[in-house]
């Protein structure tokens, strides 16, 4: 036998070189693979083989090799092995430990690792029943040397992560090793902290003594050893092993921060241990970490690790690196203090009577320093302990933080400027950038997400020192119009002299605009009005009002400080006229006067800005704004009068005006008014030519110019130019007035004024609106624009488009990175032409005018209710026009359709359900589930073609790309209709908010969405719209089939929520009705596919599982043809099922529990689960459960009738009432 295993051995070591081999062919090393695993899986030698292999003699790759052989014999093979096999075995695996390795610091790790594995595996297996004396074991072979130390510590670490980290043990194996650990947990806690303690003495005797350097290296291992294992079980072992002795442990701890070769292991640690949740009673020891001591010891280690974390590259040159450990040992020592604060805020002000520390200035500048610090992600890492601070109930009122606010202020001056791109070398946040981030796209994604939470705390200072924070805003605004415009390195690449995103200049107005912004929210909202900086406000406001710079991106930042003191205008009515001047300058703003150059995005940001700035303005302080109305009124006719075609800036202004004017509260004013306002777009809009280019796709095309071939030399500022600006210019108006035109809230002031036309059945108001007849006159050739829109994807009118614009219909490349989530080069975002081509331009225009042909349509349901909702023939009207041609109409262009359509429902009163809503959305749920199932096969045929072919067929990127913008955009279409079936059926029943948005910690949010993902009941209702829905059969059908149809869609977030929110409550519906057996089937196999195809992934199978579990439970007594389709279901147990039915079925049968239930269910269907690819041809490892260690006995008598023993009857007679 020992030649036969001898030969072997040579054998193996063959193939493992022939396969670890470089140059060896693919067919070659295929089948020296293949022999290895055949000789794993079937070979009676492999137990002396792998104990051969696995002799240190042998080369690591062969030994490593053995190992892995062993842990497969004992995975797959234990439970079939004689006992004296297992014995023998585990002493040959014990051996192996105690002698089988080399020592510490020669030995390779993935040795260590592999033996480690084996000895779990054992243990996970057999102990504590099998093998009680494994600690004590493992206990006497630390003394065989440090190899042996660390081996043991790595065994109890890996134990750990797999039986409580992982998971990864049946219910109850792991419930019993857990136990057992945790019966044992003082004297493992013990046994770990002794060889900490030992080793680290050892290593500080040793490690500055050049002759004893192997050894101190040799202590220092087995001490980062012993560290990492102790995080294993910090994490989960009762918190009193971790307080105890006066917080013993965290002391050492602490004390080790100042060891370079152990202090980020101990900073693991100790964050592990300072973030454990818990009892806050439990958690009170955590407050001698504030001791001068503690918080002195975690300085200086931050000191000494910052001064080490920056090295010169070379000598020569004046370049720096980033020496990783040093750093990321900050990054830990930074949660830790984080953490630290989180213990702090919660037990200050609770029951448990914390005092504030008496040296929280210290901690707080400790924290600063951070906040402080060059790296950006260690200052973002602060940030949630500022908010926690400043929000405090009793700490936000303490002295330090509130001197610690002003200080924070000032620092966050520094912080919100955007800097240390990792492709630049101008700050030095950028070192740490390039071991952080990747590219600038993604440092660009990381600071706007930095910068949005600091706002949120520069906010919370805020309300602690309002008047410091207006002071530090003033200063800096002074500051910044003072200075001289600084275009740095990188300026714009469309003009010259400008400023680029990237600019100096524009990065710190970017900055101080952005704590303007934070600092004007919270002044008005915690000072009283007498305490208000009224005056100096001013001072600014005329400030800025004086600054003119022709730079745009500047520009853009005046105006939003413009917007965000106007607030204080109201104080100081006599500056509004200067304000709307300045707005309205930038309304028409150029970069030249003479710029006949493509206009950039920046340029239309700045008139877009002004726009919008204007409209808030109006939106939000109207009043102040009507003693200026006919002066706003006079620039606007005079604007329009000037420009040669209108266009969204004057439709903005136009809407401005209607804001204002509901101020008036006069029904007959206002109307007036808006007539007058939009006579002339009307006129233009109703005129006999319009009808006939707009009913009329090849005149339509025709009047666009895109049946026209345009070169790049004729930019297009032709009539076809002029002719799209009116279209757009026309919209744009219209959606303004409708958006906008509305009737007092007050119902007095509506009747006063006229705006009560009558009353309901049910005594409800009946307002009118003033743009009503605008809009009905309107309303046709508006209607006729959608159905000539959607007959322009036919085949004939895509004939009609010119070569130029073959692809006009297409989606624009902006928007296909944002559907594919793709980044944009930051530069390109600002500095390039809106449209770099007439194709772009043409695409944009088309893309916007349909979208806005919509909105038109979903605001005027909103705003004029009665009014639009009574106009004849209104369900006919749109349907043939918004619902024309849609087997033509592309995905990305029905999204904006569905959407409005969901505006609607939410919009309609409910008389009109059934003559407005029902019409439409019958037919529309009929016509999108046909058309997405088609699209859903595609793609599922595609995925499976795909995976068979992969290696055969090589694509292009450009049809890999389009596929996947594909899919997107049927994926994107889906979530729409879905969600239109959900809004249309779904009553949500909202929750009261436990306390403020601001207040919720984000750890409990998220908790509490985990656990309220998949209530045991859907707690869903009907809405009214839903119960009208389902009085028409077809309708119902035509939904029930949408929604148990998209289960099966590869979309795991629409599966998730249709499943919990729809399907139930639809179908549940019918349960007292006359379903078809037909029809109930293909809705249980329907959630069943859906399980195949979803129920990898957990969230999707609980709620496939509840689902499939309602149906059954349900119905399953009035059509057994259910019982029938669970037969079918793979690998399921007869017996279990007949006793699921049994207790479902028979009224005397003894009910269970729900999780008992639900769990047995889930048993019933798990052969109709799918798989991970990653876990389709995994190997199955099954470990046996051995005799329960804590499994209590139950009674076998009822313990009330037991009453002798128990005395109960004796307990409550009336003679022991003195009790």
């Amino acid at each position: 036998m020992a030649d036969q295993v001898a030969a072997m051995c040579d054998q193996l070591i063959k193939a493992l070189n022939v396969m670890m081999d470089a140059e060896t062919g693919q067919v070659y090393r295929l089948e020296a693979l293949k022999f290895c695993e055949e000789f794993k899986e079937t070979s009676s030698f492999c137990v002396p083989c792998a104990l051969q292999l696995a002799d240190k003699a042998q080369p690591a790759v062969v030994r490593h090799f053995g190992l892995q052989i062993l842990e497969h014999v004992i995975k797959f093979r234990w439970n079939n092995m004689p006992q004296q096999e297992k014995v023998q075995l585990k002493e040959c695996a014990m051996h192996l430990l105690s002698t089988g390795t080399h020592s510490i610091l020669e030995e390779e790790s993935h040795i260590k690792d592999g033996l480690s594995r084996i000895i779990v595996e054992m243990i996970k297996r057999e102990w504590p029943q099998h093998w009680p004396d494994m600690l004590k074991e493992m206990e006497a072979i630390t003394s065989n040397g440090e190899a042996q130390t660390e081996l043991v510590m790595l065994i109890l670490l890996r134990l750990a992560e797999d039986v409580i980290t992982f998971q990864t043990l049946p219910t109850q194996r792991r419930r019993d090793i857990q136990q057992t650990l945790t019966q044992n947990m003082e004297s493992i806690f013990s046994f770990m902290m002794a060889i900490l303690h030992l080793n680290v003495e050892e290593y500080r005797k040793l490690k500055g003594s050049p002759e004893h350097e192997l050894q101190a290296r040799a202590h220092c291992r087995v001490a980062v050893a012993t560290l990492n294992t102790l995080a294993g079980y910090i994490d989960w072992v009762s918190l009193v092993y971790i307080t105890s002795g006066n917080c013993h442990l965290l002391e050492i701890l602490c004390l080790l921060l100042s060891e370079p070769e152990l202090q980020l292991e101990a900073a693991e640690c100790l964050l592990i241990a300072i973030s454990r949740k818990g009892k806050l009673e439990d958690r009170k020891p955590f407050m001698l970490l504030f001791d001068d001591v503690a918080i002195d010891y975690m300085l200086s280690a931050a000191q000494s690790a910052d001064g080490l974390a920056i090295c010169m590259k070379s000598n020569e040159s004046q370049a720096v690196d980033v020496v990783e450990r040093r750093y990321i040992f900050l990054k830990r020592l930074c949660q830790v203090l984080c953490a630290l604060g989180g213990q702090l805020c919660s037990l200050v002000g609770s029951d448990v009577e914390v005092e504030v520390p008496a040296n929280l200035s210290k901690y707080i500048e400790a924290l600063l320093a951070f906040t402080t610090h060059s790296s950006q992600f260690l200052k973002k890492t602060t940030l949630p302990t500022w908010g926690s601070l400043f929000r405090h109930e009793a700490l936000c009122k303490d002295a330090v933080v509130v001197q610690m606010a002003a200080k924070f202020l000032r620092t966050s001056m520094t912080n919100l400027v955007k800097a240390g791109f990792p492709s630049r070398d101008d700050n030095p946040s950028c070192q740490y950038s390039c071991v952080d981030f990747d590219s600038d796209e993604d440092f660009n994604f990381f600071f706007n997400s930095y910068r949005a939470q600091l706002g949120l705390v520069v906010r919370f200072a805020c309300r602690i020192v309002p008047l410091e924070a207006f002071q530090i805003a003033a200063e800096w605004l002074h500051y910044q119009i003072s200075s001289p415009i600084d275009t740095g390195a990188i300026t714009s690449k469309t003009a010259e002299g400008l400023c680029s995103f990237l600019s100096p200049s524009v990065v710190q107005w970017d900055a101080m605009t952005v704590f303007m912004e934070c600092m004007t929210t919270q002044i008005f909202k915690n000072l009283e009005e007498e305490k208000l900086p009224i005056d100096q406000s001013m001072e600014l406001l005329q400030a800025v009002l004086n600054y003119d710079t022709k730079d745009p991106l500047i520009l853009s930042c005046v105006l939003t400080n413009v917007s965000a003191l106007f607030p204080f205008v109201i104080h100081r009515p006599n500056f509004l006229p200067q304000v709307l001047y300045k707005l309205f300058k930038a309304v028409t703003f150029e970069v030249g006067q003479e710029n006949k150059a493509p206009r950039t995005r920046a340029v239309k940001n700045v008139r877009r800005h002004a726009c919008s700035s204007i409209i808030k303005i109006c939106r939000d302080y109207p009043r102040v704004l009507l003693p200026c109305f006919d002066m706003f009124y006079n620039h606007v006719k005079k604007l329009c009068s000037s420009q040669a075609t209108l266009s969204q800036t004057e439709s903005s202004l136009m809407e401005s005006l209607v804001l204002i004017s509901n101020e008036f509260k006069d029904f007959e004013k206002q109307k007036a008014f808006i007539d007058e306002l939009m006579a002339s777009v009307v006129a233009d809009w109703t005129s006999e030519e319009m009808r006939h280019v707009l009913s009329n796709p090849a005149v339509y095309l025709s009047f666009v110019g895109a049946d026209q071939v345009v070169t790049e030399q004729n930019k297009d500022a032709d009539t076809s130019g002029l002719n799209r600006t009116r279209l757009s210019f026309c919209l744009y108006a219209m959606m303004g007035v409708v958006k906008r035109a509305r009737w007092p809230a007050d119902l007095e002031e509506a009747k006063a004024g006229g705006f009560v036309g009558g009353l309901t059945a049910t005594g409800a108001p009946i307002y009118r609106n003033p743009c009503t007849a605008q809009f009905l006159a309107f309303l046709p050739n508006l209607l006729a624009l959608i159905r000539t829109q959607n007959s322009l994807f036919t085949p004939e009118n895509m004939a009609r488009l010119s070569e130029t614009f073959s692809r006009a219909h297409e989606v624009m490349d902006a928007e296909k990175k944002v559907v594919l989530g793709l980044s944009q080069n930051l530069l390109d975002i600002y500095d390039t032409a809106v449209y770099k081509s007439n194709l772009e331009r043409m695409q944009g225009f088309l893309s916007t005018l349909y979208d806005n042909c919509f909105h038109v349509l979903g605001s005027a349901g909103v705003s004029l209710q009665q009014d639009f909702y009574t106009i004849e023939r209104l369900s006919e009207e749109i349907a043939g026009s918004a619902f024309s041609s849609l087997d033509h109409v592309p995905d990305h262009r029905l999204r904006p359709m569905i959407h409005i359509l969901a505006l609607l429902v939410l919009s309609c009163p409910q008389e009109y359900y059934n003559s407005l809503l029902c019409p439409l959305l019958g037919p529309l749920f009929a016509y999108m589930q046909q058309r997405l199932n088609v699209k859903w096969q595609v793609i599922s045929q595609r995925t499976s073609v795909n995976g068979e072919d992969e290696e055969v067929v090589v694509c292009q990127e450009s049809h890999v790309t389009q596929e996947m913008l594909e899919e997107q955009l049927v994926r994107l279409l889906t979530r729409e209709v879905l969600d239109l079936l959900s809004v249309s059926c779904i009553s949500k029943k909202g929750h009261e908010p436990a306390a403020d948005k601001e207040e919720i910690d984000e750890e409990e949010m998220m908790m509490d969405s985990a656990q309220t993902a998949s209530p045991a009941q859907p707690t869903e209702e009907l809405s009214e719209l839903g119960k009208h829905l389902l009085k028409h059969e077809n309708i119902y059908m035509s939904m029930l089939t949408l929604a148990f149809t998209s289960l099966s869609w590869k979309d795991t977030t629409n599966c998730h929520r249709t499943a919990s929110m729809v399907c139930w409550t639809l179908l549940r519906q019918a349960i007292g009705g006359n379903l078809l057996p037909e029809a109930v089937t293909w809705f249980y196999t329907s959630v069943l596919r859906a399980l195949q195809v979803h129920g990898q992934h957990e969230v999707c199978n609980s709620t496939l599982s509840q689902l499939a579990m309602l149906i059954y439970e349900n119905l399953r007594a009035r059509y057994p043809e259910l019982r029938v389709v669970m037969t079918q279901i793979p690998n399921i147990s007869v017996e279990a099922l007949d006793q699921y039915d049994h207790r479902l079925l028979d009224p005397n049968a003894q009910k269970v529990g729900d999780k008992k239930r639900k769990d047995h269910f889930r048993k019933l269907i798990e052969g109709t689960v799918g798989k991970a690819l990653c876990q389709q041809f995994r190997k199955e490892v099954h470990i046996r459960n051995l005799p329960s260690l804590y499994k209590s006995p139950k009674p076998d008598k009822d313990v009330v009738q037991n009453s002798e023993a128990t005395g109960l009857e004796a307990l409550f007679a009336p003679e022991k009432n003195t009790l």
